[in-house]
């Protein structure tokens, strides 16, 4: 086989096609976001819509929402397909086949696989259970060299939850300054802290960028409403760059992302009185455990338990073949004794949900 067609055969994400083709369960515990909103849930009619709106680099109503909201310039604003394209737009900016590229462990898996699509030389660097899945600037650096051109993190961190505080985050801006690299912030989670002017990391520097979306805090994934902060010369860049990805986006998400920003403190009532609820049923289960290890957030919409059974394949694949029930099998996210819950669902699928995991826990532990 020659390395072409082994090249082709690594494109893809292994995580992404499993939630596409196998995640999906009478009780699905395995969604990272808020359940999705439909259109009847925003205040919306067909005089607010168009399908064809002026070719540009952003529709600037929307990109005004983000100004507005995150005190972002509009012309470090690019808005892209949800996060994972913004996530793929800024990487594929940023670095070059053979450029180095530091990511934490465990990571998100579409992450590492836009690294690796994109032939980047991948370190990892350690957020350990035993540390509460915490960034630890330290372990940044002892990965960190002078060919270091990114460092990329998830902030609330996927999949444990975990926040990175806002002095850590500076910390390892410099260590990135040191080395001439740049720290790309994946923050589509940390809405879900429901501030009323919610900071982005953007604003710690300009070794920052951001990428986020109105999908996992808000529910509203089907609007594809995604962007990335990036200084001036670099938004441009991203912008010239997309032009060759997806050069003219769907005009009538623009206008309904407006239109879901105009509401958006609304919404996120909503989604916090549901996740306050779900948290609470979460945190009730686990305390019944005693085979689950769990770092336990006060906020976002996953959390990452460890199994003391060890590989948790076969407890997903039971839960899911006999119990009905699927959640996230850990080896996606390089930890094969956990897994990843989502808790942005409806609130008596999730309970009914982990009376069938624990069900499932107990079968494998007694047989």
């Amino acid at each position: 086989m020659s390395s072409t067609n082994k090249s082709r055969e690594a494109i893809g994400s292994a995580y992404m096609h499993w939630a596409k083709t196998a995640s999906q369960a009478r009780f699905n515990l395995s969604a990272s976001g808020l359940a999705n909103l439909s259109i009847r849930d925003l205040r919306v009619s067909l005089d607010d819509l168009e399908i064809t709106g002026e070719d540009g680099y952003g529709y600037e109503p929307l990109k005004q929402s983000l100004a507005t909201r995150y005190r972002v310039d509009t012309n470090s604003i690019v808005t892209a397909a949800g996060t994972s394209f913004a996530n793929h737009l800024a990487i594929a900016a940023l670095v070059n086949p053979g450029d180095e590229v530091v990511i934490e462990q465990p990571v998100y898996e579409p992450l590492l696989a836009i690294a690796r699509y994109l032939r980047a030389d991948i370190k990892q660097f350690s957020r350990s259970f035993e540390h509460g899945f915490q960034l630890l600037p330290e372990e940044v650096e002892r990965n960190v060299s002078p060919r270091t051109r990114l460092i990329v993190i998830t902030n609330l961190h996927n999949p444990s939850g975990t926040l990175a505080t806002e002095t850590i985050l500076r910390q390892v801006g410099q260590i990135a300054s040191r080395v001439n690299a740049r720290v790309l912030v994946d923050e589509v989670y940390l809405e879900t802290l429901f501030e009323d002017s919610p900071r982005t990391a953007f604003h710690l520097g300009n070794e920052f960028v951001v990428t986020s979306s109105l999908t996992k805090a808000f529910g509203l994934s089907g609007l594809r409403c995604g962007w990335i902060f990036a200084e001036p010369s670099l938004a441009t860049r991203m912008w010239l760059l997309n032009d060759i990805f997806a050069a003219t986006p769907v005009h009538a998400g623009e206008r309904l992302s407006v239109l879901a920003f105009q509401q958006i403190e609304e919404i996120a009532r909503r989604a916090h009185d549901l996740l306050d609820r779900n948290r609470r049923l979460l945190n009730k289960f686990l305390d019944s455990r005693n085979d689950l290890e769990t770092i336990r957030p006060e906020f976002g919409t996953i959390m990452f338990p460890r199994w003391k059974g060890g590989n948790t394949d076969k407890l997903c694949a039971v839960l899911k073949d006999k119990y009905e029930t699927s959640v996230v099998p850990g080896r996606f996210f390089g930890m094969p004794a956990h897994f990843r819950i989502g808790l942005g669902g409806d609130s008596e699928e999730l309970e009914t949900g982990l009376e069938r995991l624990g069900s499932a826990l107990d079968e494998i532990s007694s047989g």
